[in-house]
């Protein structure tokens, strides 16, 4: 009968806490929850009182900004959109911080080395070389030598974060292996170089979020320009270079891939799938922080699925920030951020995404922001 009884008291615990759980704030706190959840990119090489880059962090409240140095659907020239010198971005990131609410804001841009470096030499930037270089070189004082200059670059300009390094297993894919973007093919390889890069950001206050889980390297089509399926060619060998690094402690963000595998979700696409995020990443692989989606617009994820179902379903799956950089073909739209961040608070109040999974999310990404405050 004891037993029975505090069977019950813990029945009843448990269902009061979680209806507590599903009390939920203020409109205009949920928004700001959701709003924080989002990584979006904007026009322009400064930030006025009127520009869409102030509406985004000081009234929007965005968690995080990234920058490009061409504007993919503009111009399409160098210098075309956000960067065009040393002292202009240390002017811009500068602005920025000073528009955001309590200073709590992630800058981040991606500069692997190499193709993929937003500050380049035309800029005033000292020259970077690639990750295939490097991992053909594979040599810890060069690496170091590379890393330690880009990481010291990108902290001068007040720049936090690094989409960077790639861990895909270098191959032939469009949009990674022929561009040079990965170490090697070589799991060891990869890895101990990833070690070197992140530290060496690490060593000048700048955070890395590696990419593309659970491994792009092995795909034949780029998911930019539609539906990629990897079912075929990956091996769970392309988890090692993640998972060792997030067993070292090395690892501030990961970063998703729009890729199809059946091997891990017979459904759904990694960066929507709670098979890949929640059950092979956080609890297989163990790791607690915090995961950005590749941009929400690529083609991969809008060409299958609305704006919407893919928001909700990518936080349901575990993904703690939406990319949107409104710098890819499918264009620009200057309320896409407000728009992103409505879709989140109406599914948190039709009860379509559980509020325990925006306060989780919040909580990974304040943390990842005082980590930055600290530096």
């Amino acid at each position: 009968m004891i037993v029975r009884a505090a069977v019950l008291v813990a029945t009843i615990c448990v269902a009061l806490s979680t209806a507590a759980q599903q009390v939920l704030p203020p409109d205009s706190v949920l928004q700001r929850m959701a709003a924080r959840m989002l990584m979006v990119g904007f026009k322009g090489d400064e930030v006025t009182a009127d520009s869409d880059a102030a509406r985004y962090v000081r009234d929007l409240g965005v968690g995080a900004i990234i920058l490009f140095d061409v504007d993919l659907t503009g111009k399409a020239t160098i210098g075309s959109r956000n960067v065009t010198g040393k002292q202009q971005l240390q002017r811009l990131t500068g602005q920025l911080y000073r528009w955001a609410r309590d200073g709590q804001l992630l800058i981040a841009l991606d500069q692997e080395g190499g193709r993929v470096a937003r500050l380049k030499t035309e800029y005033g930037f000292e020259p970077t070389v690639s990750a295939a270089y490097l991992g053909q070189t594979d040599n810890r004082d060069t690496t170091r030598f590379y890393a330690a200059r880009l990481a010291r670059e990108l902290r001068e300009c007040g720049v936090s974060v690094n989409l960077a390094p790639v861990l895909d297993i270098g191959g032939d894919t469009p949009g990674l292996g022929r561009l040079g973007r990965c170490f090697s093919t070589d799991v060891n390889v990869i890895t101990r170089q990833a070690r070197w890069f992140i530290d060496e950001c690490h060593r000048a206050g700048v955070l890395c979020a590696v990419k593309h889980f659970p491994g792009h390297g092995s795909a034949r089509d780029d998911s930019h320009w539609g539906f990629v399926d990897v079912t075929h060619t990956w091996n769970r060998q392309e988890l090692e270079p993640f998972a060792r690094l997030i067993k070292q402690g090395k690892v501030d963000l990961v970063m998703t891939a729009h890729i199809f595998n059946r091997q891990i979700d017979p459904d759904f696409p990694a960066t929507l799938s709670r098979a890949t995020l929640t059950g092979l990443l956080r609890h297989d692989m163990g790791y607690d922080g915090v995961v950005v989606t590749d941009d929400m617009y690529m083609q991969g994820i809008i060409d299958n699925y609305s704006i919407e179902r893919a928001v909700v379903m990518a936080i349901n799956a575990g993904a703690d920030m939406l990319c949107a950089g409104n710098n890819i073909n499918t264009g620009f739209e200057p309320d896409r951020p407000q728009r992103l961040a409505q879709i989140i608070v109406t599914a948190v109040k039709q009860g379509r995404i559980p509020y325990g999974r925006i306060v989780e999310a919040n909580r990974r990404i304040a943390r990842l922001q005082r980590h930055v405050a600290r530096r």
